[in-house]
């Protein structure tokens, strides 16, 4: 059975770490700069760490619709993704810090370990990099 593609994100990007990145419709249009630096822009770990805590959130609503439960208002997931360097070898690892307020400590846990094994960009990093899931 073929997967059904239902988007497909698009960008252009020149210039690096130091340059600039244009979505198909225009509605991204970000400078660039590399972390650390007094650029006027953003950086890869940090759109990657706003992707992922935004699909994350996704997947914990979804299961919590399985589960017959309404995410809280203010849920939330600070994602901290480190560009880690060692022996010349560079990589990525991640923390999300998810909050949900209100959850009983044991839904809380099943919504993210049930967002975790679906959510695409969990599925993508899964023993590829460190992920360390915290509920805050």
């Amino acid at each position: 059975m073929a997967s059904k593609i239902l988007y497909t994100g698009k960008t252009h990007t020149t210039g690096g770490r130091d340059g600039s990145a244009l979505s198909s419709d225009g509605k991204l249009d970000v400078k660039l700069s590399s972390p650390g630096s007094s650029g006027p822009g953003t950086n890869p770990e940090q759109l990657f760490a706003a992707g992922w805590s935004a699909c994350f959130i996704g997947a914990m609503g979804l299961a919590a619709g399985k589960l017959k439960i309404q995410l809280p208002a203010d849920t939330a997931v600070d994602a901290e993704v480190d560009l880690a360097n060692e022996d010349g070898a560079y990589f990525l690892k991640a923390r999300l810090n998810v909050s949900l307020p209100g959850l009983e400590r044991d839904v809380a846990l099943a919504l993210i370990d049930a967002a975790h094994q679906t959510c695409p960009y969990s599925k993508a990093t899964r023993n590829n990099i460190d992920v360390e899931l915290n509920l805050v």
